[in-house]
């Protein structure tokens, strides 16, 4: 159900820059945006001295619906998605059943039809045996490959079934890029009791490997590819050098916040695939978001309880809940200048959009979506676990203190998230895609 709404004074962020004015939603749709604005819609929000983005698109997140909802669901994921200014998500295929089949994708949407109070998308997964399923489910964002560190059959390192899966795709192919036999000698080889050997254990090469691996794929058949999660600087300094017009990369956000350093702060509640590597990788991964090799930015959501994460390494699980605080964490970044609120819409809303080809998301333009985000960009807040959205309970960044956070955020007319409250009664859509 669409709604209007009348947003006046606020300081309006597009790619190419900001200024002061106002933005009037009909029925759902965005009808006007100007200085002052001719018309009035619904209900009249006052945004004098606040920032006004499109909705933010977190387009890598582990829902963990169905079958893993003691960590997480679709309503917990979004409702916390919301609570940080993100009206539009992208889950994973990694669920119990494995969303690799046509009847689990439907089943998928159900439940987000059900469930969320956001936007939602969802991949189809990969397992070297449904070449005819990936190609036939329309109603997928992508195609997801594991090419190392996956769960259930959604892991495919054949170099035959990669290039036949390349060779065939008809939509985007997004891969998980970590090279899984080198995972796996490291692993036989090398000593691993704590934490922090885990990216020594998955090292940059390993990244690296997989990451060529793929391109080389795309290149080679013209397949539309998206490299997830880019973690290190190999891959960065290696994805200046290809051809882009058929590939596009994100980076997230822990991945050049957090340091090596935090292993011994945080155990293993900083343990993720690909693993935090701090130093001159979160140098590098920060200056190359910076000067555009990345399209987009992403959370990689992936909540464990506290007792999951409690386990001795490498018995503990890897992953950490983030979606929250993708906006809050780069609305920092601006108050410290280090970079923009047109460079916050480039990476979280445009970036995203464009990638995957998200219908009507991602700019504030007459005729896009009414997806809105208001942000304070003066409220400075503490982040603490218990304090939190996500049902997992607990943060990475428990105890940090951020500036900048939202106020308000708006699907389709209607506030979703106004001052802390969750609004009832509102529901996304699932997401429409432009091949």
């Amino acid at each position: 159900m669409a709604g209007s709404l009348t947003i006046r004074g606020a300081s309006i962020v597009r790619s190419a820059g900001v200024h002061v004015g106002d933005v009037v939603v009909v029925d759902g749709i965005i009808r006007e945006v100007a200085p002052s604005a001719r018309s009035v819609a619904g209900e009249v929000v006052d945004g004098r001295g606040l920032v006004l983005m499109p909705g933010v698109i977190d387009p890598q997140v582990h829902f963990r619906d169905p079958g893993l909802t003691h960590k997480e669901d679709l309503a917990t994921g979004s409702r916390a998605a919301a609570a940080g200014g993100v009206t539009a998500f992208l889950e994973m295929p990694n669920t119990k059943p494995n969303t690799s089949t046509l009847e689990a994708l439907d089943a998928k949407l159900a439940i987000g039809a059900e469930k969320c109070v956001v936007h939602y998308g969802f991949f189809i997964g990969a397992t070297g045996h449904n070449d005819d399923v990936l190609n036939a489910a329309d109603k997928a964002c992508g195609i997801k490959i594991f090419m190392g560190a996956s769960t259930g059959d959604l892991l495919v390192t054949d170099p035959d079934v990669l290039d036949r899966i390349f060779r065939t795709a008809n939509k985007l192919i997004a891969v998980h890029a970590e090279d899984e036999r080198r995972l796996i000698e490291r692993k036989a080889s090398l000593p691993a009791d704590h934490p922090r050997d885990h990216p020594v254990l998955r090292d940059a090469t390993a990244a690296l490997m997989a990451t060529k691996q793929a391109v080389g794929l795309s290149l080679k058949y013209g397949t539309r590819l998206h490299v997830l999660h880019v973690s290190s600087e190999e891959e960065a300094d290696f994805l200046t050098t290809i051809p882009r017009d058929r590939i596009t990369a994100e980076v997230c956000p822990h991945h050049f916040v957090l340091d090596y350093e935090d292993y011994e702060r945080l155990g293993t509640r900083a343990q993720c695939n690909p693993p935090v590597r701090g130093g001159r990788h979160a140098t590098a991964l920060w200056k190359h978001l910076v000067a555009g090799t990345f399209d987009c930015t992403a959370t990689d959501h992936a909540p464990h309880t506290l007792e999951e994460k409690g386990k001795a390494y490498p018995g503990s699980p890897s992953g950490m809940p983030g979606v929250e605080w993708l906006l809050p964490l780069m609305a920092d970044r601006v108050a410290r200048g280090m970079c923009t609120w047109p460079d916050l819409v480039r990476w979280m809303c445009e970036g995203p959009a464009r990638c995957y080809g998200i219908v009507g998301k991602g700019k504030i333009e007459p005729g896009y979506d009414g997806d809105l985000v208001l942000v304070d960009p003066r409220a400075t807040r503490t982040i603490r676990d218990g304090e939190v959205w996500t049902k997992c309970g607990w943060s990475p960044f428990d105890g940090w203190t951020t500036t900048g956070w939202p106020v308000m955020t708006v699907i389709d007319g209607q506030p979703v998230f106004r001052d802390g409250v969750i609004v009832d009664g509102v529901r996304g859509r699932a997401l429409t895609y432009q091949r």
